[in-house]
């Protein structure tokens, strides 16, 4: 018989909670000094007024932050200033697939810079073949001639997208893409093929 040492960690689950408008950081300070894990991740902004310019760090979800587990307490934490409710169907919260939240964590902790970006659904599903992002799925759209890589969270319908190089993509077979269950897609309209 195992220990409860030996015993594996059950796997952790993300959900989506939703706050109230530009109380994201608030909140996000709260449920982290009560305990929890939280993800927020935010993105630099440029916002000029006539007698000034400032560079603000926003939320790269408007109105939803990440928690890690913790539903044995979703007293505590619906009870916290701020917060709406969780992201949830019938009553139960859902749990946010995990690579969509490894996907946004890789590039965060890469110190790279990601901001928000429309949510797409339709196209071809790519891959980063190498370099800090490497392994990295998306969605691949072209404007003008720079590449982004876009990684959506679909049970928010909200997606956020990374500068890349063309040539670090590759496209993924539908066969590997559906067997590992990542959502990615190439915007057929704004891109070119990719060799």
């Amino acid at each position: 018989m195992p220990s409860p040492i030996d015993t594996p960690n059950p796997v952790s689950n993300w959900y989506a909670l939703y706050t109230r408008h530009q109380h994201e950081k608030v909140v996000a300070q709260i449920l982290t000094r009560r305990g929890f894990e939280i993800l927020l991740p935010l993105y630099k902004s440029v916002r000029r007024w006539k007698d000034r310019t400032k560079v603000l760090s926003l939320p790269l979800f408007s109105c939803y932050i990440f928690l890690k587990d913790g539903l044995e307490r979703r007293w505590d934490i619906l009870n916290t200033p701020g917060i709406y409710d969780f992201v949830s169907s019938g009553g139960q919260p859902i749990a946010i697939p995990t690579h969509e939240i490894d996907a946004i964590q890789q590039v965060v902790n890469n110190g790279l810079r990601l901001e928000p970006h429309s949510f797409l659904k339709i196209g071809e599903r790519v891959r980063i073949k190498r370099g800090p992002l490497a392994g990295l799925e998306g969605l691949l759209v072209r404007q003008r001639n720079i590449y982004r890589l876009v990684l959506s969270v679909e049970i928010l319908g909200r997606a956020a997208a990374i500068e890349v190089d063309s040539f670090l993509v590759e496209r993924l077979t539908n066969s590997s893409a559906v067997q590992r269950g990542v959502s990615a897609h190439i915007a057929t309209q704004w891109c070119s093929p990719i060799e």
